[in-house]
């Protein structure tokens, strides 16, 4: 989804591995993204899991779940999409 890591080697090591401060709007593109790749879970003649709507309302709620961008897109890649 919206990886923070970084890693930095050369051909045989590991020269520096840490996680990358992220932004609002790259978490807010990434949650809109995957709320339009689920919007067809929500049609009319389909009936949505419970699953599914907690998924899709805690990526509604994101911004305002989370005090700061890295956070939110930490628990977001911690996030597992229902099926």
């Amino acid at each position: 989804m919206l990886s923070r890591r970084v890693i930095i080697h050369n051909e045989s090591e590991i020269l520096e591995d840490s996680l990358r401060d992220v932004s609002w709007d790259e978490v807010r593109s990434v949650r809109n993204i995957e709320l339009k790749i689920t919007d067809w879970w929500a049609l009319k003649d389909l009936t949505m899991s419970q699953e599914k709507k907690e998924y899709r309302k805690f990526l509604r709620d994101l911004p305002q779940d989370y005090e700061n961008a890295n956070d939110a897109a930490d628990a977001l890649n911690e996030r597992q999409k229902p099926e």
